[in-house]
């Protein structure tokens, strides 16, 4: 049956009819929010009470906070910054980034992929970036750790694993300052089910390479673009709590539907002007636990959208990187520069071409698919037909999912 669209109209219908009731609900919490940054922009200490009092109730509360800068703190662009000035500075700039092929039970041979790819740029040295790949083909036992078929999540896992390695390893033996960044957040995601029994194993090889580029002063961070999180807002959410509130606070949401993004790049009346960024913030999370001393994580926001069109995204960082003003001005004017090289849709532009260089093509996967079926029965091992749920979704002709 195809889809009804009369049904999906009346339900579209009414969700415009309740837009204004949802526009004014949303205007009056965003103003509540903007009030309590104000109140509460230099009141760090009692802010960072607030938030222990919350975990003596929720040990799992995720939310930002405050070190020694005000709320409202705007650092300035790094063009008025001389200790991140570019122009003359031996720097080194290594982004990587990702993708995968996720085995297919419907597929006739059972196979995985993560191909990562790197983006090297040697500052002020006229020389060319150096492009970088790492591809893992995934197949046999390695499709089945602990005897458990390898998940979508797994395999995200040792992508992310493989992103980190590839800097850690491109960045030995550099000469001068380097500074390397991922697409997505620093901190690893967990996993869920079965899947948690390898985690923790991914979880201590990743610490230990975030330790490496630690040892050797190596700048990392995460780009979050388009960042969808609340963390400032659920901190302000906090430190409006009363006592009786606290007591229920994973329930607290007064500034629901508010979000970080908004705080920091509303159109009107904007926290940061371009190229500017905010104060940095610890990630208060159950994950700190995972991420002690000098790795306990820590983020900014930073506005790399231009005047009347900010575009704040979300910087994540170790905190050696915090305890180094320098190399935080650095990484700072370092992401505003490659942001301002894409034009009006600001992104790391060395991302970009990481991008650019891991992802996989279908028609990539399906040669893959044909190599590794014909090399099998050269080989005389049996091969399985794909699914005939995936035959028939390939008909010609066929368009429906």
């Amino acid at each position: 049956m195809p889809i009804d669209y009369q049904q999906i109209y009346t339900q579209i219908k009414a969700i415009g009819q309740g837009a204004r009731e949802r526009q004014k609900k949303k205007e009056e919490r965003q103003a509540q929010a903007r009030e309590l940054l104000s109140v509460y922009a230099s009141r760090l200490d009692e802010l960072r009470n607030k938030v222990d009092s919350a975990k003596a109730v929720d040990a799992n509360i995720r939310c930002a906070l405050p070190l020694n800068e005000p709320l409202t703190f705007a650092g300035p662009a790094p063009d008025s910054v001389k200790e991140a000035t570019l122009t003359h500075r031996v720097a080194t700039l290594i982004a990587a980034d990702g993708s995968q092929i996720n085995p297919d039970r419907h597929a006739a041979v059972q196979f995985g992929l993560i191909n990562v790819g790197a983006i090297i740029l040697k500052l002020n040295s006229g020389e060319a970036p150096t492009i970088a790949t790492d591809s893992e083909l995934l197949y046999g036992d390695d499709l089945l750790p602990n005897g458990i078929p390898l998940s979508d999540g797994m395999v995200a896992l040792r992508r992310d694993l493989k992103e980190r390695s590839a800097l850690d390893e491109l960045s030995q033996g550099m000469a001068g300052e380097v500074v390397t960044f991922t697409d997505g957040p620093i901190e690893l995601w967990g996993a869920q089910g079965e899947d948690a029994r390898s985690y923790f194993e991914f979880l201590e090889k990743y610490k230990t390479l975030l330790s490496r580029l630690q040892s050797r002063g190596v700048i990392t961070a995460g780009y979050v673009d388009k960042p969808a999180a609340d963390l400032v807002i659920r901190l302000l959410e906090i430190a409006s709590a009363d006592q009786e509130q606290m007591q229920k606070i994973r329930d607290f949401h007064p500034l629901r539907g508010v979000s970080d993004r908004w705080l920091f790049g509303a159109r009107e009346e904007s926290l940061l002007p371009p190229g500017h960024r905010s104060a940095v913030f610890k990630i208060q999370s159950s994950a700190e636990k995972n991420y002690k001393g000098v790795l306990e994580l820590h983020f900014f926001y930073l506005n790399v959208g231009a005047e009347g069109h900010p575009w704040p995204v979300r910087v994540e960082v170790p905190k050696w990187v915090v305890d180094e003003p320098a190399s935080l001005d650095l990484l700072h004017a370092v992401l505003v520069e490659q942001c301002r090289m894409m034009g009006s849709r600001p992104y790391p532009y060395l991302l970009h071409r990481a991008h650019e260089t891991a992802v996989v093509k279908m028609e990539e996967k399906q040669q893959i698919e044909q190599m590794l079926s014909m090399e099998l029965r050269r080989n005389n091992e049996e091969t399985d037909e794909g699914s005939y749920k995936q035959s028939a979704k390939g008909l010609q002709g066929r368009t429906r999912m």
